[in-house]
């Protein structure tokens, strides 16, 4: 008997056909990954093989079967029998998924004795047990930690111990590394291979990203409009794909081993327009003092693109920030067209991460769209109201979507929105960091053309910020290598790529995925050995 057997789902959400007669099955012990964009139907899949839309108003239908349970005819007891014992779901947000007042061990120990009635001390012991197991170092001290002592990575090891406290023989893992860097992703990767290596269980992953499905699963299903497109082993799908679709969404994956197609280089170095000196950026006094940037120097010329990667508290964030000037330096200083920075300079904009944390949700996207026009002395509404429909239009929305709030429209459309509100005040450079990191790759395709098509058009520098190096490579001119607040590596993006210098450089690079299943199995080994020596 299968493991997971799914014939002709459906999912509805009012008119809204979620997912449309999809039929798969998963063995025991092997591993599946749903691939596609976002609304593709591949979440409302993973919910489903727990009966997690009962009660919420959604239409299922077809037969679903998860370690033997009818889970559509099963009672409410069944499906909580199901949940965390025969099977278990790791979800995209660990912070989420955490009470932030308990401590991760606690909070462990409590689904063991849920499941098996278990003595406290037992749960204790289990809850230390599976953190050792998923390399959470020193576990009993930390599983009297909070989640917020943790970082992204390990939360989400707290995250998959918890799943394994039961030794459930199915794992659900719904984009558990989207949001991590490429080496703490490989770590997560690797821990999921060896846990299935060693307990046999099965492992459904949710992806959106091509990579990710290469090192981690045997067959892979593409979906499209709740629909299978594609579905058979990784090698034959990633590898020759047959339908369109797939083809496209493989081209729009950036590749870290492909240049970018640059054009020629002027005989004479472009002017530079912004210089960082010496900058120094220090959190906190006393014995608490953090240094997050430390004697970073640097310069951005008209019409480049400066990459700067690292991994997270690497400090590109924070520069990213003194560069645009919403952050004042400890020391050094910041010049634009030759002279020395002070406060905020409307030529110097960002884009930022997250567009809804960055877009009043009350507001119009056109009025926030307006305020550079408003806040440098445009009185005329017409006028204001003009421009901001020729921004919208510019980077891909429609004039009309002026009077839209920012819920009523996809990632993709907020960082467009973003991008619009940056070129309101007509900046001569951009600093964008991360814009595409929670993207799905066709996305962030279109975001990254857009961005180069703007930067050719109008003579832009732009600043790139992001953990994601094949995403640097494919836009970069020069890339900067960051480690622990200094730059550790800095030249044209084709030397830093093909012939890294620094150690750390190396180890980034051999951390991204690869799509070519065999390279990525290399891969794994040969960290499996450094982890051992």
């Amino acid at each position: 008997m299968s493991l997971v057997n799914v014939t002709d789902l459906t999912v509805e959400f009012g008119s809204l056909h979620a997912v449309d007669g999809l039929t798969f099955r998963l063995e025991q012990g092997a591993a599946l990954a749903l691939v596609g964009e976002s609304g593709s139907g591949k979440s409302t899949v993973a919910s489903a093989l727990l009966g997690l839309h009962r009660g919420t108003g959604a239409r299922v239908g077809g037969s679903i079967e998860v370690a033997g349970v009818d889970v559509q005819a099963a009672s409410d007891d069944e499906l909580r029998r199901l949940r965390g014992g025969k099977a278990a779901m790791v979800f995209q947000d660990p912070l989420s998924s955490l009470d932030p007042y308990y401590a991760i061990g606690d909070q462990i120990a409590e689904v063991y004795r849920v499941h098996t009635r278990a003595s406290r001390r037992a749960a204790r012991a289990r809850a230390v047990e599976v953190l050792d197991r998923v390399g959470i170092p020193d576990a009993v001290r930390r599983s009297r930690s909070r989640p917020h002592e943790f970082s992204g990575g390990m939360r989400q090891r707290a995250l998959i111990a918890m799943a394994l406290a039961c030794a459930p023989g199915l794992l659900i893992a719904d984009e558990p590394t989207t949001a991590l860097d490429v080496t703490v992703q490989a770590q997560i990767l690797d821990l999921l291979h060896t846990l299935r290596e060693e307990t046999g269980m099965g492992l459904l992953l949710v992806t959106h990203d091509v990579g990710v499905a290469a090192e981690s699963v045997d067959e892979v299903l593409v979906m499209r409009h709740g629909r299978a497109v594609e579905h058979g082993p990784v090698s034959a799908v990633l590898g020759s794909p047959a339908q369109p679709y797939t083809r496209e969404l493989l081209g729009a994956v950036p590749r870290v081993d492909a240049p970018r197609g640059h054009a020629e280089v002027p005989e004479k170095p472009a002017e530079a327009v912004l210089e960082a000196t010496g900058l120094r950026r220090e959190f906190g006094r006393g014995k608490r003092a953090f240094t997050a940037v430390d004697d970073v120097s640097l310069t951005i010329r008209r019409g480049e693109t400066l990459g700067i990667v690292g991994e997270s508290g690497s400090g590109k964030t924070t520069l990213g920030r003194m560069l645009v000037g919403l952050l004042e330096p400890t020391a050094g200083e910041v010049r634009y067209d030759g002279h020395a920075r002070v406060g905020v300079n409307p030529a110097v904009q960002m884009v930022f991460q997250d567009p809804v944390s960055s877009l009043n949700p009350r507001r119009s996207v056109g009025e926030s769209i307006a305020d550079p026009l408003r806040a440098r002395g445009e009185a005329d509404e017409g006028r204001i109201r003009g421009r901001v429909r020729e921004l919208l239009e510019r980077v891909g929305l429609e004039a009309a979507h002026y009077d839209r709030y920012p819920h009523e429209f996809s990632g993709g459309q907020r960082q467009r929105v973003g991008i619009a509100r940056a070129l309101a005040a007509d900046p001569r450079v951009i600093v964008c960091d991360e814009p595409v990191s929670a993207l799905d790759v066709t996305t962030q395709a279109q975001v990254v053309a857009l961005l180069g098509e703007l930067q050719r058009e109008l003579g832009l520098a732009l600043v790139f910020v992001a953990h994601d190096l094949a995403v640097v490579r494919q836009v970069s001119d020069r890339v900067a290598v960051m480690r622990r607040g200094r730059i550790v590596e800095e030249g044209p993006a084709d030397e830093v790529y093909d012939n890294p210098q620094n150690p750390y450089t190396k180890q980034l690079l051999a951390a991204v995925p690869a799509l070519d299943p065999r390279i990525a199995a290399q891969r794994r080994a040969a960290r499996r050995e450094l982890a051992v020596v």
